[in-house]
């Protein structure tokens, strides 16, 4: 048997049931929220930690980027077959009491090594969140409000980094131990894991039919297919947010560094400052980004993930470059504001992207796929190229904001390139989706 490329059109959900696809997809946004703070939290303990195990800013990097993501990225795909194969609110609930675990056990770290391995654990337990919302609220929501509901799920990135600078500021200014802070910041993941069990697991739409009429589940070969059926968008669209996830990362891991190094403020003054911005900016951008991509899709737009992506893309870039450059800290503050909004801008929308082109029993692989590539390019090369570049190019720890400044510039001008050439192929796939 074969499968054939007609979906099962989803019936239009009622008013009662929409409001609790809202709740579970609050409820994964604060999830999502909780795996940001436990993954950025070291961004603000760098000082600290090299102080305490004696290691170089290319370390550092590697803490923030590699030794989380290895099997974060790697475990992705599995853990998206398992979703599009069994119950995803049970994954999902072991998945954070699991990193929310491993995330106190960094306080226990003696050595690079150590603290290596327990970066690791936290990457594992994360692996399963995204694949698994990503098919949740596909099934809950309207192809019209995906994008809103997606950007809702991806507001948790600017909690949790937010709140990661915010509270992990607060914390290390009251108690002065980043080991201590690790302790704090892992409790409440052991709490959420619980909420988990108020989402229910919802019936399964737009599943792909055989020829007898029915639809199952697919094996690998045939998820492949589907697949390389859209690959051109696929491949777009995954390189673009590989590369837009950079910029998200690389900011993330060393501005508070840089604010510290060559301003002189406190890790507390860093963590406070930057995690209002990010807070207000990162909600405003993402909600408004899944917001302007549903409106469009309404007016016809069926390319309006890309288009999404491109505008912000290449906003965020001059904007960043701009506020880098400058030698007045005011100026810089004042730019990093529409920076930080245009980075935020095209993450729900990038998510949804793929979401629409691709039958059910896809789904979470292909999220996984997407979030495999984008960890690849961003959460491991993010971290790690203006620490990279520090050490290695302009050799004086005071230039980081130059190295800011050339990783994000480049990689935000590869990303608005890549979400615009994929347009085309994008509006055939999408066609193809949803024609009948």
């Amino acid at each position: 048997m074969i499968a054939t490329t007609e979906p099962i059109a989803p019936p239009q959900p009622e008013d009662d049931n929409l409001r609790y696809a809202w709740y579970v997809a609050v409820v994964l946004m604060m999830c999502n929220t909780l795996s940001f703070i436990d993954r950025q939290i070291l961004g603000l303990l760098v000082t600290p930690i090299k102080a305490e195990l004696g290691i170089s800013d290319t370390a550092i990097g590697l803490l923030q980027g590699l030794a989380f993501g290895i099997f974060y990225t790697l475990l992705g795909i599995p853990m998206g077959r398992i979703a599009d194969r069994s119950n995803r609110r049970n994954l999902v609930a072991i998945g954070i009491f699991f990193w929310s675990l491993m995330t106190a056990a960094c306080a226990l770290a003696s050595s690079f090594s150590t603290l290596f391995l327990a970066r690791m654990g936290v990457g594992v337990g994360e692996a399963t969140l995204s694949p698994s919302a990503f098919s949740l609220l596909s099934d809950y929501f309207p192809k019209e409000r995906l994008g809103t509901a997606l950007s809702i799920f991806s507001m948790g990135v600017f909690f949790g980094s937010g709140l990661a600078l915010i509270v992990g500021g607060l914390i290390i200014g009251a108690v002065g131990s980043w080991r201590l802070t690790f302790l704090i910041v892992g409790f409440p993941g052991l709490l959420a894991s619980l909420l988990m069990f108020t989402v229910k697991e919802p019936v399964r739409r737009n599943l792909l039919r055989r020829e007898s009429g029915q639809s199952s589940k697919l094996s690998f070969s045939e998820v492949f297919e589907q697949i390389k059926l859209r690959w051109q968008s696929v491949a777009g669209i995954c390189l673009a947010f590989a590369f837009q996830a950079l910029c998200n990362y690389a900011q993330q891991a060393w501005l508070p560094t840089f604010f510290v190094r060559v301003h002189g403020w406190t890790s507390r003054q860093a963590g406070l400052t930057l995690g209002v911005i990010s807070l207000v900016t990162g909600l405003l951008g993402a909600y408004l980004g899944g917001v302007l991509c549903d409106r469009w899709q309404r007016h016809g737009k069926t390319d309006a993930p890309l288009r999404v992506g491109v505008l912000a893309t290449a906003c965020a870039g001059i904007f960043f470059s701009l506020a880098m450059a400058m030698p007045i800290l005011n100026l810089q503050i004042a730019l990093l504001i529409p920076a930080f909004f245009f980075l935020a801008m095209p993450i729900g929308s990038s998510y949804a992207s793929l979401q629409l082109i691709l039958p059910n029993q896809v789904r979470g692989q292909v999220g996984a796929l997407q979030v495999f590539t984008l960890n690849l390019g961003g959460l491991i090369l993010g971290p790690f190229l203006p620490g990279f570049f520090n050490d290695y190019l302009f050799r004086d720890a005071t230039m980081v904001g130059w190295s800011l400044a050339l990783t994000v510039g480049l990689a935000s001008l590869l990303s608005a390139v890549l979400f615009g050439v994929t347009w085309r192929p994008y509006r055939k796939h999408y066609a193809q989706m949803h024609s009948q």
